[in-house]
């Protein structure tokens, strides 16, 4: 795990002293919210509904167990005694008062965390697959060249003020568990002929009012010259990006306006300006990073398997969580266990100071010391062996985590909607608490297999309902809470956004709405193996529409 070196640790604490004294200065009168407002967004401090928000950085989703304890202790102590993990892999409080956020980030830069890059116009916090660096299927760790990413681009002085926010995902799996397509910049993993690794990268992803799947631009960049690549796109973007219209700002509108091969053309002009320049990456840099993220000291307990089928016969309950919730990884003997933050009829996303400490002492004694935020608003014990399962589920029931509905019709991102937020239109949390209690019974979620629902109260799709095998998007029509209802979206490999059946439904009917969709999945797919989502690909959109909405 990366630790802070002398510069990070100058710049952090030189940034919370700055922002103490800018909140002085507006708690004094001496500044306006006006004045005050660009100066919070660089401290990831939003004004929402009801009051501020704090959203928190956590670097490519990985945590120590002392950093999740702060976070438990700024629950505790500022805010209701909760915090909200989000799609950016993030952590969120809803609650702060304005004269304690610099006492907040004080704290947080004590453990090496810090709130730059949530918000502003800049390079957000680099997102990675929630497995990196322990499943079974990765050709590379992602997590060193997302560090690489975040030096690079934190005070890059082109990059502080871009036209509109921007945001890279990596992987280093060809299964896509970090929804790249859908990002400003997508990095994939990638092998050439000669068996060296570096990155596909795709461009222009995106959800919000105007949802598009990342173009290929380049099928394998080295990764010595990754940031020179990176810093030319964003060049050619933040020369031509437009800053008149925030609702056309963003890369994939600039991308699709003048085309991916003319977009490429400016972009391979820059790259080969500024190639093999300062912007590459020695070798020995390379090393050095990777030395912060080196495997840890794995032990050889004599099991190499375990036997989910027996387990469900002998507790049902924790071998529905050895068959949900774990997932292979690449040391024999080991598994990453996923923490569903989706208890049923609760808030996704969602964690107590108490299970966050609950969390923290698992990691510590079960997984070296590291845990993970998931862009679906889980939390990942990413190296757990095999003979400490039963001890990690114990440990979980106890704080009230063991839901063993990982991939599950109830295992919903959502956003925080209407709730909380000023520019959503309808509430999201409502709608997923009803879903998630209507379809709460084991042997129902079974039956329907792996499904992904997602909820975003307002077109801006923090909830990412465009990729949702089911997507639902609170909007507002003479002043009631409606919810458009998408099918057929996907965020892995295989991208796809997904499509408007028809007219919105109110709230209460939202339930039903998606009961029907189940029904008509089950009685229409090829055999009980068939996903929900290749069903829909099979089918099309005639089978759903009509269990919507009927023949009229």
């Amino acid at each position: 795990m990366y630790r802070y070196d002398e510069f990070d640790a100058a710049f952090v604490g030189e940034r919370v002293t700055q922002f103490s004294d800018q909140v002085r200065r507006r708690i004094a009168g001496e500044l306006t919210e006006e004045q005050f407002r660009p100066l919070r967004l660089m401290n990831g401090l939003y004004l929402q509904l009801h009051a501020y928000m704090l959203r928190i950085a956590v670097p490519y989703g990985t945590l120590s167990a002392r950093q999740m304890r702060m976070l438990a202790h700024v629950a505790r102590t500022y805010d209701r005694g909760y915090g909200h993990f989000t799609t950016r892999q993030n952590i969120q409080f809803n609650w702060p008062k304005l004269r304690d956020v610099p006492a907040i980030l004080s704290d947080l830069a004590s453990v090496e965390m810090h709130s730059i890059q949530t918000s502003g116009n800049c390079v957000r916090n680099v997102t990675v697959d929630q497995f990196a660096g322990a499943a079974a299927d990765e050709i590379i760790d992602p997590r060193p060249v997302a560090e690489i990413i975040r030096q690079w681009s934190s005070l890059h002085p082109e990059f502080i003020y871009l036209p509109r926010k921007f945001k890279i995902a990596m992987t280093g799996s060809p299964n896509d568990r970090a929804a790249v397509k859908f990002h400003d910049i997508g990095l994939m993993a990638q092998t050439n002929r000669e068996g060296a690794v570096g990155w596909a990268v795709y461009v222009g992803g995106g959800l919000g009012r105007t949802p598009m799947v990342g173009k290929l631009i380049n099928g394998f960049v080295a990764h010595e010259h990754l940031l020179a690549y990176l810093e030319s796109i964003l060049r050619v973007y933040n020369r031509y990006g437009r800053r008149d219209n925030k609702f056309k700002a963003r890369i994939k509108i600039l991308v699709h306006e003048e085309g991916l091969e003319n977009f490429k053309g400016q972009v391979e002009q820059e790259f080969a300006e500024i190639r093999g320049g300062v912007l590459t990456l020695p070798l020995e840099e390379l090393d050095r990073i990777e030395a912060y993220f080196a495997e840890p000291d794995y032990a050889d307990h004599g099991v190499v398997a375990i036997d989910v089928e027996r387990e469900k016969i002998l507790d049902p309950a924790f071998g529905r969580f050895l068959e949900n919730n774990t997932f292979p990884h690449k040391r024999a003997g080991y598994s990453a266990v996923t923490i569903s933050l989706k208890p049923i009829g609760g808030a996704p996303g969602d964690a107590t100071a108490e299970q966050m400490e609950a969390v923290a002492d698992l990691a510590e004694r079960y997984s070296f010391d590291e845990l993970r935020v998931s862009h679906e608003q889980n939390l990942v014990l990413p190296h757990v062996a095999l003979t400490d399962l039963r001890a990690v589920y114990d440990g979980l029931a106890a704080a009230g985590l063991a839901d063993a509905n990982a991939g599950e019709i109830t295992d919903m991102i959502t956003c925080p909607g209407l709730d909380y937020c000023a520019l959503a239109n309808a509430r999201s949390i409502p709608i997923a608490q009803d879903i998630s209690r209507r379809f709460a019974a084991p042997e129902r979620a079974r039956e329907i297999g792996k499904l992904k629902i997602k909820i975003s109260g307002c077109i801006n799709a923090c909830g990412h309902h465009h990729v949702g095998h089911i997507g639902i998007l609170g909007v507002e029509k003479k002043g009631t809470e409606l919810y458009q209802i998408t099918v057929g979206g996907d965020g892995s490999e295989d991208a796809a956004v997904g499509k408007i059946l028809g007219p919105g439904f109110v709230a209460d009917e939202v339930p039903n709405a998606i009961e029907r969709l189940v029904d008509a999945y089950i009685a229409e797919r090829s055999d009980p193996g068939e996903t929900f989502i290749a069903a829909y690909r099979r089918l099309g959109d005639a089978p759903f529409k009509e269990a919507l909405y009927g023949n009229g």
